[in-house]
């Protein structure tokens, strides 16, 4: 009867139903033809059992301490809780409680993603605000495209899950699964489009061109009145695609040119009402953390989110540049949110 070094699943349970009907460990050993001391260090291991933790005193903090670490939370913006209070001096309080003495002063956010402005960029912000500071905004149209695709962005895929419940399984896709992109415009307190740019088609000077005469003038724009279309304004971004010769000279022979097409300064996306419009749309289309399986799919929740937008909301957005404006102005050009 030779020594093994471990007991198998089966033979451990034989030991405990053994044990209770008060068979000796010498007994057992035969029954199992294991080597007695194997079986003795089993039960020797089991009769043990777990460690019980001790509970270390927590740290008290004084008021002092929690001044200073709201002042160096406010210092170090997106630092761990342990560098906080690593700053302060304050050691020997564990995690936990580092976390819940900063969530009565602090919240956990994401930083702030924007273009970057350069002195350039903030002297062309301030000349065109105060070009346009008379502008009756009411006659501009505001146009961008946004990419929307399949998972959405992950950060937004959050929520409370129920104690004991499992958290639902969320796809890995490279890319987010593809995407489909999207033209429209907001003009007063009306929506144009959405319209979508067919799939593969990449927007340069010539496919732009012909996507604008497809959707936005043959579907929108022709069917206006002569007054209207006097009197609009068309507001574009300064893509390569919308600042092209080309293109520039097309929308010339449509009778948008001069006063007619806005001058839009570098690296301002905040300046544009409809990006908080594509905002809108995309909690709508992705609350939940919702995915889609197919491009069709997601253009469909789109074109119904577009639709729950009232005029309203629109004209809200449409309305907001006249203080957008001396924001920018005040700020010297500089960023001032959306």
């Amino acid at each position: 009867m030779g020594q093994k070094k471990d007991l198998t699943g089966s033979e451990k349970s034989k030991i405990v139903r053994y044990l209770a009907e008060g068979c000796s460990s010498l007994k057992i050993a035969k029954l199992l033809k294991r080597d007695h001391r194997t079986i003795k260090r089993f039960i020797q291991n089991s009769q043990q059992g777990r460690k019980k933790r001790v509970e270390k005193p927590r740290r008290k903090i004084t008021a002092h301490e929690l001044r200073k670490v709201k002042r160096a939370a406010a210092k170090m913006p997106l630092a761990t809780s342990l560098a906080i209070f690593q700053s302060c001096n304050i050691t020997g309080v564990p995690k936990s409680t580092r976390c819940a003495i900063l969530r009565d002063m602090a919240k956990v956010r994401k930083a702030e993603r924007r273009t970057p402005l350069n002195k350039t960029h903030k002297l062309k912000r301030q000349d065109w605000a105060k070009k346009y500071l008379k502008t009756d905004f009411s006659k501009v149209l505001w146009t961008d495209e946004m990419r929307v695709s399949l998972d959405g962005p992950d950060g937004w895929a959050r929520g409370w899950i129920g104690k004991g419940q499992r958290a639902p399984v969320r796809l890995r896709r490279q890319q987010g699964g593809g995407g489909v992109l999207v033209w429209a415009g907001i003009i007063k307190d009306e929506l144009v489009g959405p319209f979508r740019v067919e799939d593969g088609v990449k927007l340069n000077s010539q496919s732009y061109c012909q996507f604008l005469e497809d959707t936005f003038f043959k579907q929108w724009y022709r069917k206006k009145s002569a007054s209207f279309k006097k009197n609009m304004i068309f507001m574009q971004d300064d893509a390569p695609s919308h600042a092209s010769k080309y293109y520039t000279a097309w929308l010339a022979r449509k009778g948008i040119k001069e006063e007619k097409l806005m001058t839009w300064p570098p690296c301002s996306p905040d300046l544009n009402p409809i990006e908080n419009l594509w905002s809108i749309i995309k909690c709508e289309i992705y609350k939940e953390g919702k995915q889609y399986t197919s491009l069709n799919s997601v253009w469909e929740a789109v074109v119904a989110a577009a639709r729950n937008v009232d005029g309203e909301q629109i004209k809200t957005l449409t309305e907001s540049m006249d203080g957008r404006l001396l924001s920018v102005l005040a700020k010297k050009g500089g960023y001032i949110g959306r």
